[in-house]
């Protein structure tokens, strides 16, 4: 098998293996409304706001009287 006639530079290697990340990890950053943990660029899922604007409306759970 062949073999290369010069080493690659740390350069050219790491831009090779910038791809080889694990997916699927989000970024979490906190709601500005609320302080729940929210996926970067995604609606509030517990208050229902993006960016400062209320997109969606969220219900109110039912809790368990026992």
């Amino acid at each position: 098998m062949g073999l290369p006639k010069r080493r690659f530079s740390r350069a050219r290697r790491d831009k090779r293996r910038t791809q080889q990340h694990v997916p699927g990890v989000p970024t979490l950053t906190t709601c500005p409304q609320c302080a729940a943990p929210v996926v970067a660029h995604h609606v509030c899922q517990s208050c229902g706001t993006y960016r400062g604007r209320q997109i969606l409306t969220v219900k109110a759970e039912k809790k368990d009287q026992a």
